[in-house]
């Protein structure tokens, strides 16, 4: 009898891994978003644009998450608007593929200044969202600045103050 399709298991019976949880925001003022240079390098060495996010502490909502992560990342307080979806993807890690999902939220800037970042970042900077949507290294966050600007553009999104 096939063990496919089971809870909990995968192919051939093992155990299904856990996907790792992670969420992010896209910080709109205008038609702006900032974008983050993380000190972690790509495998190949070179660096990543990406928007702020990370894992949920235990007992945190993903948007609670998001905000957090935006706040440390990106050094500004935000007010959430709404979700603007999910990437999937899987990455190694000591020579193991793990499956993650990252949980986007659309964030209203309220106030600070992206120079006062953790130190997980290089560096942390306004762009316009179009070229954000063309320069983030990672398709799916490409995928996320395009929302929120169609979504500021359609009047839905956040304005400025």
């Amino acid at each position: 009898m096939s063990t496919e399709g089971r809870s909990g298991e995968g192919r051939g019976g093992a155990p299904r891994r856990p996907r790792e949880l992670s969420a992010g925001g896209v910080v709109v003022r205008g038609e702006q978003t900032i974008v983050i240079v993380p000190r972690r390098r790509a495998p190949d060495g070179s660096a990543v644009v990406a928007l702020p996010k990370g894992h949920l502490d235990h007992g945190e909502t993903p948007e609670a998450a998001a905000a957090r992560e935006v706040r440390e990342e990106a050094g500004v307080e935000v007010e959430l608007v709404r979700p603007l979806g999910e990437v999937r993807y899987w990455y190694r890690r000591e020579g193991r593929s793990i499956p993650k999902s990252v949980r986007f939220f659309l964030f209203r800037y309220l106030s600070g200044d992206p120079a006062d970042h953790d130190w997980e970042v290089e560096e942390a900077r306004w762009v316009p969202l179009e070229r954000a949507a063309e320069e983030l290294t990672y398709e799916g966050e490409r995928e996320m600045a395009r929302r929120a600007l169609d979504a500021v553009r359609a009047s839905e999104g956040p304005q400025d103050r």
